[in-house]
């Protein structure tokens, strides 16, 4: 099933028009609302254009990738900022705090405390450690223009970092639907052991 949805995938032409933006929307959505893999829709849409031997397509995919995890990550950022001032709080802001560990978070609150806003890229790159970091900033009341320049080479090292897991899949698969089901599964083992390691010392706790 898989392997006959890849091979009837759209030509080039029609992923340009339709494919970009359906992957900015998604990644768009997934950095504001955390719950969508936006790391395998990166590596497997990298899988496709690697497939399809467009170095074009690839840095195109780059641009869209970062472009909206970027973008997404600033409107979350200015919604959480909104919580903060507000005396009620926000929907928002508490979405956020309730995807933070405590440990996590001041884990966070220290890293930032000592490398600033460098510490941002790390926390694109490292599973489940976005959302400690940028709750860390907005209790920091760090400005929305600070945390966007930070923010800037933490997207694109995200994005390169995905499709680079995708470039890896689709390179050691002859068939394109092998090697996105490879930069899928590796990109969500990478994205969910931190979480479920978490749950499983949890559980060994108690």
């Amino acid at each position: 099933m898989i392997q006959e949805w890849v091979r009837q995938l759209p030509t080039e032409s029609t992923q340009q028009a339709v494919g970009y933006p359906s992957l900015f929307l998604l990644v768009a959505l997934g950095s504001l609302v955390p719950v969508i893999p936006t790391g395998a829709l990166v590596s497997s849409a990298a899988v496709v254009a690697l497939h399809r031997m467009s170095p074009f397509a690839l840095l195109v995919e780059f641009g869209v990738a970062s472009g909206a995890a970027f973008l997404g990550d600033l409107c979350l950022y200015w919604l959480g900022q909104r919580g903060v001032r507000s005396t009620n709080g926000s929907k928002w802001l508490q979405a956020i705090t309730r995807r933070a560990a405590p440990d996590r978070l001041a884990q966070a609150r220290h890293k930032l405390e000592e490398h600033g806003t460098a510490v941002l890229v790390l926390s694109r790159l490292v599973p489940a450690g976005r959302i400690p970091v940028m709750l860390a900033c907005l209790l920091g009341r760090m400005p929305l223009r600070r945390f966007a320049q930070g923010d800037v080479p933490a997207c694109l090292a995200w994005a390169a970092t995905y499709q680079l897991i995708g470039i890896l899949g689709g390179s050691l698969f002859p068939e394109p639907w092998q090697g996105v089901v490879a930069a899928v599964l590796l990109a969500l083992l990478i994205s969910g052991t931190p979480a479920l390691w978490r749950r499983l010392r949890t559980c060994f706790a108690h």
